[in-house]
């Protein structure tokens, strides 16, 4: 009976795939014979039916056409059906009589099930030497095991009123449910492409590479935390505390829409020296769920309660850094989470309204709208504007995914974050002429760009335009700095603040630029380059001294 229960414990186990750690067994798992066999007709079986799911609608009709919905027709596809359970039962018993004559299997296996009994230090450990298929991992932190009152109630930003009347909101119903239709089928996968199955697959030995990066020459630790609404997120953390000068400080990445944290942006973080924790979203890699917007907070805020319940990092020395898409979860954490040390966010959008009609096509309008605003409403200003801590805006002057208009780096949406976020924070300050002062000097970098290549190298041509830009209306760090200072040891650091309300033009429009070029940076680069860790570093904040003289 042992045995029999042994080799259906292998039958039904997860895939094996490589061994870390040096030792006489192969980095790689080498399944025998039978093992190879079933696993290969299992895995083909698996990729033609993630095929016949994505093309379905063309399938369904063919097979109508053919008449294999009609009484005659059930024959022939019985026995298709048939004739695939066959082969697959075949195949799963190959594939778990080879794995029970494997030894390395079967100490795998041994491994994994002491670590489901008991997560010990010594069984992680040991566990943490194989890579295997994530769905195996046991949970090592869960949100439903918080003590009450360790999760305070969430801040959520209200949907917009689409329809002014009753009238408007029946009439607009069939749109809606086609809206409500779209987000759910294509329209999540076209906004979050990385959660497409077959695009994991492409990618499967690339993440690998990427994954054995991270334990063997940074020592990650790879763990399985679940969320709130029961979706098991995938996370690596990197450990540099009292190793580094910045090790004490955990930064927490989130990526972009088709970005897995193997080889996403957490190398940044890494090579700046901080500790870093990665995670991919509801549908990515390991994570399972899917990437609406509920899902994503769910899991951006159980990795939050992970850093500080289990990795045991305060909040205050938690940096959130987004990049792309992935500038939403980071904005509805930091709203969420007001405490944190500060906020990165790299290539990312104000709003993706205006992005996804632009994509679209035009008669399409009223649907994008409604399939938006109503389910996948990443609205990164609305979150940020009610994060009261220190911000660092990241542009791509090359940027070619948040640009309204190919190469035209003002219609890059980055700039509409910068001017909502300044004008909200300082409104006193960022009037309407210091708006279009901002715009202009947000387009500083366009005409730059237009300079001879052959003359001069395009960064540096940047800096040369916005220094002659800054000198040109007089424009002191030290003034600013200590304008800024003195109102806030008068008041308060809270926002909205009342500074500029007696300022005359010209000093609005020197604590303007001086304000925009804190923060937001440039980097010379397209949309999917990785951020140099140079360019990494805490946003900017005013710091009040305690022996700060006033004069």
């Amino acid at each position: 009976m042992s045995t029999l229960k042994a080799v259906w414990d292998c039958m039904f186990g997860p895939r094996l795939i490589k061994i870390y750690g040096n030792g006489p067994v192969e980095k790689f798992y080498q399944p025998q014979s039978f093992e190879k066999w079933g696993d290969q007709v299992i895995h083909s079986l698996y990729v033609i039916w993630k095929i016949g799911v994505y093309t379905s609608p063309f399938l369904v009709g063919i097979l109508y056409q053919r008449g294999y919905f009609a009484i005659e027709g059930l024959g022939p596809f019985t026995k298709l059906v048939t004739s695939i359970s066959v082969i697959l039962v075949v195949s799963y018993c190959c594939k778990g009589l080879g794995r029970f004559n494997n030894p390395t299997y079967v100490r795998f296996l041994t491994t994994l099930e002491a670590a489901k009994k008991e997560m010990s230090r010594k069984n992680k450990e040991q566990l943490s030497l194989y890579d295997f298929e994530f769905h195996s991992w046991p949970v090592e932190f869960d949100m439903h095991d918080l003590k009450k009152g360790s999760s305070k109630s969430k801040t959520f930003v209200n949907r917009p009123v689409l329809h002014q009347n009753i009238f408007q909101y029946l009439t607009s119903i069939p749109l809606r449910i086609i809206a409500y239709v779209a987000i759910h089928t294509f329209g999540i996968r076209l906004i979050y492409p990385g959660s497409i199955g077959v695009l994991q697959m492409i990618l499967e030995q690339s993440l690998l590479q990427g994954r054995s990066r991270l334990i063997e020459h940074n020592h990650g630790e790879r763990c399985k935390v679940r969320t709130i609404d029961n979706n098991d997120i995938d996370t690596m953390f990197i450990d540099r505390r009292n190793s580094t000068q910045h090790g004490n400080t955990l930064v927490i990445c989130s990526e972009g829409n088709a970005g897995f944290y193997e080889i996403g942006i957490m190398i940044t973080a890494i090579e700046a020296g901080y500790s870093t924790l990665g995670w991919n979203h509801p549908g990515f890699g390991g994570s399972t769920g899917k990437p609406y917007p509920t899902q994503d907070e769910n899991a951006v805020d159980a990795v939050l309660h992970f850093a500080i319940h289990r990795l045991g990092f305060k909040l205050e020395n938690i940096l959130l850094f987004g990049w792309s898409i992935g500038g939403y979860t980071t904005a509805w954490a930091a709203m969420n989470y007001p405490d944190v040390k500060g906020v990165v966010i790299d290539a990312t959008f104000d709003d993706i309204l205006p992005l996804a009609i632009n994509h679209m096509p035009h008669w399409w309008e009223t649907i994008v709208r409604l399939a938006i605003r109503e389910h996948v409403n990443l609205n990164v200003f609305e979150h940020l504007s009610k994060y009261p801590g220190p911000i660092l805006l990241i542009r791509r002057t090359e940027d070619e995914v948040i640009c309204l208009r190919e190469n035209d780096l003002f219609s890059n949406r980055g700039n509409n974050l910068l001017i909502k976020l300044l004008h909200n924070r300082y409104p006193y300050v960022f009037e309407e002429r210091q708006i279009e002062l901002l715009k202009q000097y947000l387009s500083v970098t366009s005409a730059a760009q237009g300079m001879n290549h052959f003359l001069f190298d395009v960064s540096v041509t940047i800096l040369i335009f916005l220094d002659l830009f800054l000198q040109k209306y007089a424009v002191s760090e030290n003034v600013c700095n200590s304008l800024l200072q003195t109102y806030i040891s008068e008041y308060s650091k809270s926002y909205p603040m009342k500074i500029g309300e007696e300022f005359q033009d010209q000093e609005k429009n020197q604590v303007a630029l001086f304000l925009a070029r804190k923060y937001m940076k440039d980097f010379k680069a397209t949309h999917c380059t990785n951020l140099p860790a140079e360019m990494f570093h805490s946003p900017w904040d005013v710091n009040i001294e305690s022996d700060f003289v006033f004069t």
